[in-house]
């Protein structure tokens, strides 16, 4: 029993989004990036999008520079359009993926290819060390088909955006974090048992219903809008109550090197991002 609890990853913080706006005046829940937790090494920030009024979307995130990490924005419903400088285009839906690493610079947009209807879904801002934050830009524009939907259980649906679990591997690869992204889906009584690296940073958000994460005296419930950052260890506990729920679960690789932040700008030290300004400024980001 107590080498098991030892495994057992437990959630030691919750915490509870914010109101935001990004873009042209997206509105946001703030997970990641806000008073309650700054950052999760490697996670920079994770904003829930999910209105179903064309006011608090439509503007969406005109062109805007990145440098120094990578972006994931993954669709639950509606569509956006991305473009960048580098000539790249794409739609995402419900179910796509983007990852996107910023590297040296880029300067992209996201907009919306509706007027009406629920736009929802997550963007998350992943480090990159310092030996890859001036690599060449790259996308990887992952459509709903490519990822893998596992059922381990009945009642149990895993949709795997990033990593491995079991012999499958997620559709998102080479990225030096070492991430697992996955879609939790959970229908009323079921439970879901999962390894992850043992010293991976991970966090869990309930976006539906509410989830028992853990067993035993240290279980704990979390509820639609909070998220769990959970201990280390071997393996993830997790259960559905009286209703359905669903959840993301997160996991990468710690960098555990200083962090320099300015808007759009992640870097190692102040004078890069000095550096990452000006050339942004002098029109280098091509």
């Amino acid at each position: 029993m107590i080498a098991n609890a030892a495994r057992s990853r437990r959630v030691v913080t919750t915490v509870r989004g914010m109101p935001a706006s990004d873009g042209a005046g997206v509105k946001l829940n703030r997970l990641i990036s806000q008073p309650a937790l700054d950052m999760l090494d490697p996670f920079l920030l994770l904003d829930e999008f999910r209105s179903d009024r064309a006011g608090d979307y439509i503007a969406g995130f005109p062109d805007h520079p990145h440098r120094g990490f990578e972006t994931v924005t993954y669709m639950l419903a509606g569509n956006m359009r991305h473009g960048d400088n580098q000539g790249n285009s794409g739609r995402l839906r419900a179910g796509s993926v983007q990852w996107m690493t910023a590297g040296r610079g880029i300067i992209h947009s996201e907009m919306p290819e509706q007027e009406d209807g629920l736009m929802w879904g997550f963007q998350l801002w992943v480090n990159l060390p310092a030996k890859d934050k001036m690599i060449a830009p790259r996308y990887q524009d992952i459509a709903p088909e490519q990822v893998p939907r596992l059922e381990p259980a009945e009642g149990v649906e895993l949709r795997l955006l990033a990593g491995r679990i079991g012999e499958v591997q997620g559709p998102v690869t080479g990225i030096a974090t070492a991430p697992l992204y996955v879609d939790l889906r959970l229908q009323p009584g079921t439970r879901w048992s999962g390894d992850l690296p043992e010293r991976h940073n991970a966090f869990v958000y309930v976006y539906e219903g509410l989830v028992i994460v853990g067993e035993g005296e240290s279980a704990c419930a979390l509820t639609r809008g909070e998220l769990g950052v959970l201990s280390h260890g071997e393996q993830l506990k997790v259960a559905a109550d009286g209703a359905p729920a669903r959840l993301i679960l997160v996991a990468g690789k710690p960098l555990n090197e200083p962090v320099a932040r300015y808007g759009p700008f992640v870097m190692n030290t102040p004078e890069q991002i000095t550096a990452a300004i000006r050339d942004y400024q002098s029109g280098h980001f091509v």
